[in-house]
């Protein structure tokens, strides 16, 4: 690879080479090949002018291609579409005549795109599996662990390190679920004609509708899909873009929910993201461990985020049955939403199966505020006992607030000491079980373990794709 070019960063640092590979400008014309091949098909069976000679021929020259070629061709005729038609024509000359009979450019290069994006699809909804599973794991792990709860980012109720994990889990499952229906009511865009009118394969057809209709059909069928979109322009309806933009931009949502939470757990010395032994934290300070993939997903997921009110704008300014303003948007944006977020669910994955938990931090956060946790449960005694609620609340409160001055000057939370020496609260606090950090989390455990075993457990089980080593 040069070095004197500019190379795309998300490509060349984050993402797989079988994502990159997809959307290569090789695998594009190979998938353009594979719907000349699939029109030729259907019209060779439904009678049009297309011998089964030529379809053999298109199908054997399918991997014959010279991109150098074909841009020679697109530097006299200014148009890809073309160029790729006459140089697959010089490969396979019995059936230059018959290739894209009968449709426009946006025929080859929007079913093409809607094959690629399906494949793409699947490939991130396995990379989204493995890690939800990664941190499936690390939840069951930490199901019953008791932490500080925070609301505001305050310390609150205790919860569990897996209870919480599982709420940036519980968003990356509803994201595959969407990813997932949204791939199965993708549609082909079929057999349309420039206008979307079938005018010209109408003629074809001899005027039989219901000829046109199979045809279509049988196209879907060969390229992989159930349906078509029952209406278009020239191109399929460029919302479908923006919906595809959104889908994708849910996982990047969930993505970033988490990793910022994590990058927050860190900075306390609670929660660690996985460290090399060699790693270099800071190029200044030594001693620094950087939470540096957790801010890279930060990154990545706030670049998806922005790609879809882009696409949003692209379908809004879609003039009538099309016009071209929105290719070139699309080249760069669409590819890059996947490429991102294939880079994404790799470091994620990374990240959720090395996240490590530093018990004795964690112990001492809630040493010092555990005390206050128990307040609310003193208060319930005290009254169950036939205490006055607002004399014992008053009697608290104030006991509360010396010890949270005494924390904020660094000392160690006097409040269990202050209600014991109290006359009217020590017999209350003598009657309250062992203040047990695991009593105040309530359901927390059960949830998460509920949640793993009733819903992740039912997830399809992902393959392998042995890209957990990060590039960088």
């Amino acid at each position: 690879m040069s070095q004197e070019r500019y190379v795309d960063p998300v490509a060349q640092r984050y993402a797989s080479s079988e994502m990159q590979v997809l959307f290569s400008p090789m695998e594009r014309a190979k998938t353009w090949r594979d719907v000349w091949i699939a029109l030729a098909r259907v019209e060779q069976k439904a009678g049009l002018p297309v011998t089964e000679e030529q379809v053999r021929e298109l199908e054997k020259a399918r991997n014959e291609i010279d991109l150098e070629r074909v841009a020679e061709i697109e530097r006299e005729t200014r148009h890809d579409v073309m160029a790729h038609i006459h140089h697959y024509g010089e490969l396979a000359p019995e059936a230059a005549g018959i290739i894209h009979l009968g449709v426009t450019s946006c025929f080859v290069t929007d079913n093409a795109d809607l094959v690629l994006f399906r494949r793409a699809l699947e490939m991130i909804e396995n990379r989204l599996l493995l890690a939800i599973h990664d941190l499936g794991k690390f939840c069951r792990q930490q199901a019953h662990v008791p932490t500080l709860g925070l609301t505001h980012l305050q310390p609150a109720q205790l919860t569990t390190i897996g209870k919480r994990a599982s709420l940036w889990l519980q968003d990356l499952v509803d994201a595959y679920r969407d990813l997932v229906e949204f791939r199965e009511r993708l549609p082909l865009r079929g057999l349309k004609g420039t206008t979307g009118t079938q005018a010209t394969f109408l003629h074809l057809c001899g005027g039989d509708g219901a000829k046109v209709d199979q045809l279509e059909s049988d196209l879907a069928g060969e390229l992989g899909f159930d349906r078509v979109f029952d209406l278009c322009g020239q191109t399929y309806p460029r919302i479908w873009d923006h919906k595809l933009a959104s889908r994708l931009t849910d996982v990047a949502i969930a993505v970033h929910k988490a990793a910022t939470d994590i990058r927050l757990l860190q900075s306390w010395g609670e929660v660690e993201e996985p460290y090399e032994s060699t790693q270099v934290g800071s190029s200044a300070m030594p001693y620094k461990r950087n939470p540096m993939r957790s801010e890279r997903l930060c990154a990545l997921c706030r670049h998806v985020m922005t790609l879809a009110p882009g696409l949003g704008q692209l379908a809004a300014n879609q003039w009538m049955e099309r016009t071209l303003d929105d290719s070139a948007q699309r080249r760069v944006q669409i590819p890059g939403l996947f490429l991102a977020l294939d880079a994404i669910l790799i470091i994620s994955r990374n990240v959720f199966a090395g996240l490590g938990v530093h018990d004795d931090i964690r112990m001492k956060r809630i040493d010092e505020h555990l005390p206050f946790m128990a307040a609310e449960e003193l208060l319930m005694e005290g009254v169950s006992r036939g205490g006055d609620r607002q004399q014992l609340h008053e009697q608290i409160r104030k006991h509360a607030w010396a010890a949270r001055e005494a924390v904020v000057r660094g000392e160690k939370n006097p409040l269990r000491g202050l209600l014991e020496a109290d006359e009217i609260l020590s017999p209350v606090v003598a009657a309250l079980p062992d203040w047990d950090a695991q009593r105040f989390t309530g359901r927390a455990g059960d949830q998460t373990l509920r949640y793993l075993d009733q819903v992740v457990a039912t997830l399809p089980q992902p393959s392998e794709d042995h890209l957990t080593d990060l590039k960088v």
